[in-house]
């Protein structure tokens, strides 16, 4: 917030109708209810009041978005993704839910033609988005109370997915068995990565310290290259896959990639 009103940004506190004057648009998310009084305001005065997730998506559509989807690590894969593109030289435009601490914020309008940002599964609302290249990090039984059931998840999952242009990938993590399940239903190129030998992209010698993480990765069972990670856990080096696996598609060198990986600080 303080960030945004040192770039100029009005901020004003609490909700007033009078605050929708003069607006073109009013954006919402979904912790926003339908009875807000500056959300009934614009109705009144018939001003467009659309979901965030909707605004992203017109973003998107102006770029070649890499969108990132699954029921945990999107921020950090998506951060990661980020930074790849960064160190590669394509000054993407980031939106992040977590602060990036190589760039001091949760996003940066960037001058290249693409946008990296996260796509919120929880309601739906990742169907807006029609993205460049989909990245599913995983699938997890939740959100029922959105969905009913756990194959309503998959099928909005294989929808999102399938959205993709025909000769864009699908980025997924193999060794998530619901994830690995949808491979029939996607029809589009696929990347897999994982810990298993049968992974398009996959890492082996782990080896882990308090805060560090290092292993070998493969790429079509050749070897790419050491790893190394000033983040911990197995996730991260499932996050940092997915990221190579972006960078390699874009024809980024797997030497800038692991360069990349190896300055990322995390997330705040």
């Amino acid at each position: 917030t303080q960030r945004l009103a040192r770039l100029g940004a009005k901020i004003s506190i609490g909700h007033d109708a009078k605050k929708v004057e003069g607006a073109d648009v009013v954006v919402i998310s979904t912790a926003i209810k339908k009875n807000n009084v500056e959300v009934e305001e614009a109705r009144r005065r018939k001003i467009p009041v659309i979901p965030r997730a909707e605004m992203l998506a017109e973003l998107m559509r102006m770029k070649y978005g890499i969108a990132v989807a699954g029921s945990h690590g999107k921020t950090s894969a998506t951060s990661m993704i980020a930074q790849v593109l960064e160190t590669g030289g394509f000054d993407p435009t980031i939106i992040v839910g977590g602060r990036l601490s190589t760039i001091g914020a949760h996003g940066k309008l960037g001058s290249g033609d693409f946008i990296v940002a996260e796509a919120d599964e929880s309601d739906r609302s990742f169907l807006y988005l029609s993205p460049f290249i989909a990245v599913l990090t995983n699938l997890d039984e939740e959100h029922l109370d959105q969905y009913t059931t756990v194959d309503e998840v998959k099928k909005a999952f294989i929808n999102f997915a399938n959205k993709v242009p025909f000769y864009c990938p699908i980025i997924l993590c193999f060794d998530d068995s619901n994830l690995k399940n949808l491979i029939p239903s996607l029809d589009r190129r696929i990347i897999n990565y994982g810990f298993s030998p049968y992974a398009d992209i996959f890492a082996r010698y782990r080896h882990f310290d308090k805060f560090s993480t290092t292993s070998t990765l493969y790429w079509k069972g050749k070897e790419l290259g050491k790893l190394r990670l000033n983040v911990p856990g197995n996730h991260n080096i499932y996050n940092a896959m997915a990221a190579v696996a972006v960078g390699l598609d874009l024809d980024i060198s797997p030497r800038l990639i692991l360069q990349a990986l190896e300055s990322f600080k995390g997330t705040g």
